[in-house]
């Protein structure tokens, strides 16, 4: 009984008439079981013929997908390895520098560096992919790229690896300076750790990781004073006379261990700080919120400093430069018009205590008045 080829079943259909050359004609089936299509005398005559040459293109076939799945799987086992051996270099390239002294922020910079160039798709083993990558990142600015390049010159030198830096100019900016009512938006709408910081922050002109190595020693209550003495970039130790307002916040913090802000990562302040931003800024449709960094208030002090002392010694020991070059950039950021103060005005000497510890600055006496202002 006539049949399948193919599978076998011999539930067919007939499908039309094949003509061959010699003018007659075969009858052509349609398999119901599987679809395949055959005449009757390729059927009775080669089946046998046809059902080999079938098996063995169906074997070779399947060597060749198998051989096709064994390639992809090898090579995703190759790509795999190297992904998880360029995590473990990254592991310890932080710890190499953690042993070297650096700094927390710096670590963790040079490390969101290395992962987003993996992410591209960068071998941090090859330094000519390196280059590559850079290179295709048309968003990054040359000052950017140029931190990128001297993440990665760090990475290759404690890996022995051997490269030719790409040379990218950075291109320094005027550091932005948001008003000091938007400091405070930020500071009432943000949580009390962060709202802390904050704080801290805007009055001592600190770096974010100096302030979190703060220690309970290292506040004193009675006379409102913090001293720094844990600095990085080899910052100079200093002391700072704060509000009434910042010791009452940071005594409201829990005490759990020796830490003011207990063992908080700057990336996971950072993070948390970053939500609650985007939050207010949502919520106060204030695009301008968004550009406020934990460094923008250290530029805000230094700026505000300098605008009411014009004393750049006075500015350089309050932000514990080394350099007095870095410190010059603070000079000429803003220029500030008699509008942009709010006024106050002190009958005696208690009212003019509150509003120096509420930041306003004394300007003069008149008629027995004495005036304060503060920026808007």
């Amino acid at each position: 009984m006539l049949c399948c080829s193919e599978c076998g079943s011999k539930l067919l259909y007939r499908d039309g008439l094949r003509y061959l050359s010699d003018g007659s004609t075969v009858q052509r089936w349609l398999c119901r079981n599987c679809g395949f299509r055959f005449s009757e005398r390729q059927n009775s005559n080669t089946m046998s013929d046809n059902k080999g040459k079938r098996q063995i293109c169906a074997v070779i076939k399947e060597a060749k997908n198998l051989t096709t799945a064994k390639e992809t799987t090898n090579l995703a086992g190759e790509i795999g390895k190297q992904q998880q051996d360029a995590k473990g270099k990254i592991i310890e390239f932080a710890w190499k520098l953690k042993r070297e002294g650096t700094s927390e922020a710096t670590i963790s910079n040079y490390v969101r560096f290395l992962n987003h160039l993996q992410s591209k798709g960068a071998n941090l083993l090859d330094p000519d992919s390196i280059k590559d990558a850079i290179a295709l990142q048309e968003t990054w600015s040359s000052s950017t790229k140029s931190l990128v390049v001297a993440a990665y010159q760090k990475f290759a030198s404690l890996n022995g690896l051997t490269w030719k830096p790409p040379k990218y100019k950075a291109n320094p900016k005027v550091p932005f300076i948001p008003l000091e009512s938007e400091i405070d938006t930020l500071i009432a709408y943000c949580g009390k750790k962060v709202s802390t910081i904050l704080q801290l922050l805007k009055e001592t002109g600190m770096r974010i990781g100096e302030a979190l190595k703060l220690k309970w020693i290292d506040i004193d209550f009675e006379h409102n004073i913090v001293t720094l003495n844990e600095t990085e970039k080899s910052g100079k130790p200093r002391m700072f006379k704060v509000s009434a307002k910042l010791i009452t916040m940071i005594n409201r913090l829990p005490k759990k261990n020796d830490k003011v802000f207990g063992n908080r990562l700057v990336s996971s302040i950072v993070s948390e700080f970053t939500e609650q931003r985007r939050r207010v800024a949502h919520k106060l449709q204030n695009p301008r919120l968004l550009q406020i960094h934990f460094h923008t208030l250290r530029h805000f002090k230094a700026t505000m400093e300098y605008h009411k002392t014009k004393d750049i010694i006075h500015v350089k020991e309050l932000l514990g430069h080394r350099s007095i070059e870095n410190t010059m950039r603070y000079t000429q950021l803003v220029s500030f018009e008699s509008d942009e103060f709010h006024s106050a005005t002190a009958k005696n000497i208690e009212e003019a205590k509150q509003l120096i510890e509420a930041g306003f600055e004394y300007v003069c006496d008149i008629e027995n008045v004495k005036l304060f202002r503060k920026r808007k």
